[in-house]
């Protein structure tokens, strides 16, 4: 049994699934699998993701997979209303958008909020050392870095002054993801732990 991962980049690609694993295997009793689909940016994922999980759910493997996930950022489509302004509004309106279009009882939309990066910023023990003092206060709460600076930029903001080069999300990124607890990342990331709580779910209900 798995679960189908639809994301937005690479380095969703290249670590969501075995971050998110580490979450959910020792509270289930089988290892669930994770099957992750990397599209070529937001507007892709956006565009085709209606069909994509509906493809996936109605299929020959249907009886395989416990629920078809969509994963976005919060920042950077342009979809949402324009008078949809704070990030509990975007992602409510989002969620909802989009679960509806679908409309197939296993599949579930979420958005790492404001960024897959976010999730990083929880642990800053895990950057090196001239990274981590640098960090700021505010990311204490990680979900708070936001569209007027979201994390890969503060990242890359924060890389270029101190080490002297870029933060590369593949690269980097995955060095960072494999190293991340994700114990401590859903304590400070709240949307991230609904995420990971209702894939719990699903997976119960599927008999893992």
């Amino acid at each position: 049994m798995r679960f189908v991962l639809l994301v937005e980049g690479d380095t969703e690609k290249n670590t969501a699934a075995e971050f998110l694993r580490r979450w959910l295997d020792p509270r289930l009793i089988a290892r669930v699998g994770i099957h992750v689909v990397r599209y070529k940016g937001n507007a892709e994922l956006a565009r085709k993701i209606v069909k994509a999980a509906q493809m996936h759910l109605d299929g020959p493997a249907q009886s395989e997979i416990v629920a078809v996930i969509g994963l976005l950022d919060l920042y950077g489509p342009n979809f949402y209303p324009d008078h949809l302004t704070t990030a509990a509004e975007r992602y409510s309106w989002a969620k909802s958008h989009f679960e509806r279009e679908v409309a197939r009882e296993r599949f579930r939309m979420f958005f790492a909020v404001h960024e897959f990066e976010a999730w990083l910023l929880s642990e800053p023990d895990i950057f090196p050392r001239e990274i981590k003092s640098a960090l700021p206060g505010k990311i204490s709460r990680p979900e708070q870095v936001n569209f007027d600076e979201p994390p890969a930029r503060l990242l890359d903001k924060i890389y270029k002054a101190r080490l002297k080069k870029n933060y590369k999300k593949t690269t980097n990124g995955k060095e960072l993801f494999a190293k991340l607890n994700p114990e401590t990342a859903t304590a400070k990331c709240p949307y991230l732990a609904t995420m990971l709580e209702e894939m719990h779910t699903l997976a119960k209900a599927a008999g893992l």
